[in-house]
């Protein structure tokens, strides 16, 4: 099939936008490789200390013929999707000893759960948390002892760190390795609906307490398409993963099947072998373009808006909003998978998953398929699921069709013509809207402004029974800047009782929603932030906005002329749980529209 011309078009503006930075880029990652293996550089001193703990590996290592592997792991065991990492490096090791190659631990990255810090003050690390990350991982990378590296990591900020890392030492073939979603438990309309009952006080907290343990249970990633399995299908569809490993349940025979061919393809791709396979050559242009598309077809999480940007620039490529829109309106939604729908994860991955999406969308002419991968060359490996048989673990040629047309479904016949990711620009700002999951009814909302500057000021006038009207409600102050862009999920059963009572209800912000939000309307990412002198600064009570996702507008149609912007007091966003240590990255981050990145700008 051949490309679709508008996919084709918006790709070349973002290589002719991106030539110089990327240009620069690839010199420095040529020049790195150049210099052969990375050990080959090091002293004898160096060697013997980096040698010093390895054992029976020594000689191996010593001999500098047998490619090492450098793992970085995000693993805890407070977080379920990373709690299966715990028996990963082992498992690398050994699997390394039996084909001739070596295997250490170059260091862990921190890992927190938004569902943990979910609006808590630990949530103003977040975004952050990312950034961090990538200098975590950089640092373990930097004693220059790897021939290639293994990244283990699944969620929110974890992946992006990772791949921003990744990237950085591009001339370093990487592969990243997932552990999988956790089996299904209450589903999640079920879980939402529960949620909603106790905003309102229907039910009490032990009856929440029952149903939330219901739904995150054991091991794995959250079941629900949010951020980290947004992540997942990413990480698949750009090529870091192997083909079908992204949603196959943890602590299974098919699992642990492809954390061993994981392994052992890190130890094929580096520049020792014929298939010298660097981070650099797969993560081009074109690779992000089909991230974009994977996103807008799976309905994927809005955090991405913000990440893409952050892990392009550390590749050397530019992307803009308008390269997400255009992007969203050629690419047709095929998923439904909660928020967007009823189904789950796993049920996403039963009736097809990404193999079958991928083959639908290359034949649609709606993906790049000349792309480096670190399974080869072309993304139609991708269309291949990991099977095991009596012979070991084995690719197959994915479905050819959906088996649940109601969770999938092919490109021609899509849930919706668009992917439901649109831009908005206004008197405003600028933003991004997910509508994926917002009725077509609300897709444009005009209502009086009610202005908040924390989301807590929201759930006490929700609770006081003081919104009656259609109300746009805007939360300002809640940007990078401000207190680092914390999610304001926590909004959300709020906004939805609003919304199900028959109020047109929408949120307007410069903060982050999470990628469980979805049915309420939200302009979000809104820059410049009013921290930074955004207008949202201007905007007070009563204020007609009017947010038109189908115009792709966000406009005050109160005269803002002569007003004073509010300058409230942030002095408390420095200080408790560890904020004092991030006022550095408050003070030079950069907007969201780049990515809202502190190391890579």
């Amino acid at each position: 099939m051949p490309l679709h011309p508008k996919l084709n078009d918006i790709t070349q503006r973002i290589i002719e936008r991106s030539r110089e930075r990327r240009g620069a880029y690839m010199a420095q990652m040529d020049a790195a490789a150049q210099q052969g293996p990375r050990r080959g550089h090091l002293s004898c001193s160096n060697l013997a200390h980096a040698y010093a703990a390895m054992g029976d590996d020594k000689p191996t290592l010593v001999a500098d013929q047998a490619p090492n592997i450098g793992v970085i792991t995000a693993y805890n065991d407070m977080l379920s999707a990373h709690q299966p990492y715990a028996t990963y490096p082992d498992m690398i090791r050994e699997i390394a000893r039996d084909v001739g190659g070596t295997m250490q631990v170059a260091g862990g990255v921190p890992a927190m759960c938004d569902g943990v810090t979910q609006g808590q003050t630990g949530m103003e690390l977040s975004l952050f948390s990312r950034d961090v990350i990538a200098l975590s991982a950089g640092v373990g990378l930097s004693h220059n002892a790897f021939d290639s590296a293994m990244y283990l990591g699944i969620c929110d900020k974890i992946v992006p760190g990772l791949v921003m890392a990744a990237a950085t030492f591009g001339y370093i073939p990487g592969v990243f390795v997932p552990a999988g979603p956790m089996v299904s438990g209450l589903p999640n309309d079920e879980k939402a609906k529960v949620r909603q009952k106790f905003a309102t006080g229907e039910i009490d907290r032990d009856a929440l307490m029952e149903a939330e343990m219901a739904s995150y249970h054991g091991p794995g990633t959250c079941t629900f398409y949010g951020t980290a399995n947004s992540n997942q299908m990413l990480m698949e569809i750009m090529g870091l993963h192997l083909p079908g490993a992204s949603f196959v349940n943890p602590n299974t025979p098919l699992r642990d099947a492809l954390t061993r061919a994981a392994t052992q393809r890190a130890l094929q791709i580096t520049a020792l072998g014929n298939e010298y396979t660097p981070v650099s050559a797969v993560l081009d242009e074109k690779a992000f373009v089909n991230g974009i598309v994977g996103l807008m077809a799976t309905g994927g999480s809005t955090n991405l808006v913000l990440h893409l940007p952050a892990m392009a620039r550390a590749a050397g490529i530019i992307l803009d909003l308008q390269d997400f829109a255009d992007l969203s309106a050629i690419t047709p939604l095929m998923a439904k998978v909660y928020p967007n729908g009823l189904a789950d994860v796993n049920h996403f991955h039963a009736a097809g998953g990404l193999a079958y999406m991928i083959g639908d969308l290359l034949d649609a002419g709606l993906l790049h398929e000349d792309v480096t991968t670190i399974a080869g060359k072309g993304l139609s490996l991708y269309t291949k699921e990991p099977k095991l048989t009596e012979d070991g673990l084995t690719f197959v040629d994915g479905p050819g069709t959906s088996s649940n047309d109601k969770i999938l479904r092919p490109s021609a016949d899509p849930f919706n013509a668009s992917g439901g990711l649109a831009q908005l620009s206004g008197n405003l700002g600028r933003g991004v809207i997910k509508i994926s999951a917002v009725a077509p009814e609300r897709h444009v909302i005009e209502a009086k402004a009610r202005v908040f500057h924390d989301q807590n000021g929201v759930k006490a006038a929700f609770q006081a029974g003081e919104i009656t009207e259609d109300t746009i409600f805007v939360v300002r102050f809640q940007g990078p800047k401000s207190n680092g862009m914390p999610e304001l999920h926590g909004l959300t059963p709020s906004l939805a009782v609003l919304q199900d009572r028959g109020l047109k209800v929408a949120l307007v912000t410069d903060g982050r929603m999470s990628g469980a939000s979805g049915k309420v309307p939200a302009a979000i990412h809104v820059c410049p932030e009013a921290a930074d002198g955004g207008p949202l600064a201007l905007i007070q009570d009563g204020d007609m906005i009017r947010l038109d996702a189908t115009a792709g507008t966000l406009e005050c149609l109160t005269d803002l002329t002569g007003r004073t912007p509010a300058t409230p007091d942030l002095s408390g966003n420095g200080t408790g749980v560890g904020r004092e240590l991030f006022a550095m990255f408050r003070d030079t981050v950069g907007i969201a529209a780049d990515g809202a990145a502190v190391v890579v700008k």
